[in-house]
């Protein structure tokens, strides 16, 4: 039993002065490079993924721009793997799962960006392949969404969406917990 750390789209432009930046994105990546730390210690895999848009007026995530790259809290170290995507889903036309796979990983412990589209698409994902899973929620973030007239504070959205997850789907915990847990992660 192997578990890995998949940390999802910690890029530039979710950051304050990038295109979509979202809410409490520094507290997630620190959150995010401690469960690095822990995973690098432990020799344990990391997975990084990174989202490039191919939509040239989506606006955020562009390729070859700043935007773009990795958050230097949560830099990929040589031999991590970074799996490119081009959809919420980081297991769609990636080498996610056969990295996964190559690893042995059955349980997965996941942190990232944005906690209401590829973290939670992510997480389903994961659950549907057969794959254990653990939500570092305060290694998250997103924003806030709006529907109608109305506008869902950033706050809530991730209440919500962690909620859904919780339970049948993954295991919610903090960073903190997470480390003081060690070896049952």
């Amino acid at each position: 039993m192997t578990t890995a750390l998949v940390v999802i789209d910690i890029q530039n432009d979710y950051f304050p002065g990038g295109n979509m930046t979202l809410m409490g994105s520094e507290a997630a990546a620190a959150h995010a490079a401690r469960l690095l730390t822990e995973f690098r210690g432990r020799k344990w895999p990391v997975i990084h993924v990174q989202h490039l848009m191919k939509r040239p007026n989506a606006g955020f995530l562009m390729p070859g721009t700043a935007g773009a790259e990795i958050h230097a809290s949560v830099a990929p170290l040589p031999g991590e793997t970074v799996a490119v995507k081009h959809f919420p889903n980081s297991f769609r036309e990636t080498v996610l799962l056969e990295t996964l796979e190559a690893v042995g990983a059955d349980h997965l412990v996941v942190a990232g960006m944005m906690t209401h589209m590829c973290v939670d698409t992510t997480v389903r994902a994961a659950f549907d392949l057969g794959f254990r899973v653990t939500v570092a929620h305060d290694a998250c973030a997103t924003r806030a969404l709006r529907f109608g007239d109305a506008t869902t504070p950033a706050p809530q959205v991730q209440g919500a969406f962690i909620a859904a997850l919780h339970g049948l789907f993954a295991k919610a915990r903090t960073a903190s917990e997470l480390i003081a847990e060690g070896s049952v992660l």
